[in-house]
């Protein structure tokens, strides 16, 4: 069985991610992600933020053939010349080829890149891959990108880059039940920590197959405390969801989140929302 390794942090999945993961299956039959237990960037001081968990990355990358993920913590590798990194790997997994992304950088002080891959390919003895630039509509395609337009509301069309739909996940907790007493209860989950947020609004959003609607945000119609929450309601169901975990693959906004005079106009905008939903 030969093995290709592929590098990178791989936040996503997305196209071009996809194009990387393809490269190596050109040239063995058993691909190995080397990646990171947590985002780089948390090494940096900097915001700690995906679009998916972890857990979810990893299992995208299953369903596309790798087989073999293994994730460092990037401090314990930060400081390894780019050489001396490449080495560790190729001593270690004894690849035949090693593909990243046409940005891709590592070792010590980010010097290491495709050029010099391309040099230690011939040094040491593999085939190297350098996926050039996914682009979509004039943009390069990256998870930078991606994150962008999930924070303006775009989440269509994140979707189209993703290759797959936007998650929202968590166990369902106890809400104020405002929603059950103006006939559409909803199943209320936190907004998970580390994934990348969505603007405050009305989404359409499809729960273990089924069509739903999703308001994320501080419901200022009759929310006092100001504490943000996923609010989902189901259509067509009516069963108990406390304690249980659910996931909602977010689909598209409707609409901005905005607060009414009452709960009856609310109860207006919402069957308004539904009947939206219905037609997607």
């Amino acid at each position: 069985m030969s093995n290709g390794l592929i590098l990178g942090f791989f936040d996503g999945i997305h196209k071009a991610h996809r194009a990387v993961i393809e490269s190596a299956f050109k040239h063995a039959d058993n691909v190995i992600a080397v990646t990171f237990s947590e985002s780089p960037s948390v090494y940096f001081n900097q915001t700690e933020e995906y679009i998916l968990s972890r857990k979810d990355t990893k299992n995208k990358m299953q369903s596309l053939g790798v087989k073999t993920i293994v994730e460092f913590k990037f401090s314990d590798i930060a400081g390894m010349e780019a050489e001396e990194y490449i080495k560790m790997l190729i001593n270690k997994y004894h690849p035949v080829s090693i593909s990243t992304g046409f940005n891709h950088t590592f070792g010590k002080d980010k010097k290491g890149n495709p050029k010099i891959l391309k040099e230690l390919s011939k040094k040491l003895d593999f085939k190297y891959e350098c996926v050039d630039k996914v682009t979509e509509k004039d943009e390069v395609v990256s998870s930078t990108l991606i994150k962008d337009y999930i924070r303006k509301g775009n989440v269509e069309y994140a979707n189209t880059l993703l290759e797959s739909n936007f998650i929202i996940d968590g166990i369902v907790i106890q809400g104020e039940q405002i929603g059950r007493t103006i006939g559409f209860p909803t199943a209320n989950i936190k907004y998970p920590e580390k994934i990348v947020k969505l603007p405050y609004g009305v989404y359409y959003v499809i729960v273990n197959g089924q069509k739903a609607i999703m308001n994320w945000g501080i419901k200022p119609t009759v929310n006092n405390t100001g504490e943000p929450v996923a609010e989902i309601h189901i259509l067509d169901f009516n069963g108990d969801l406390y304690g249980h975990y659910i996931r909602a693959e977010v689909i598209k906004q409707i609409r901005p989140e905005q607060k009414f005079d009452d709960l009856n106009k609310l109860k207006k905008q919402i069957i308004k929302d539904i009947k939206e939903c219905l037609k997607l």
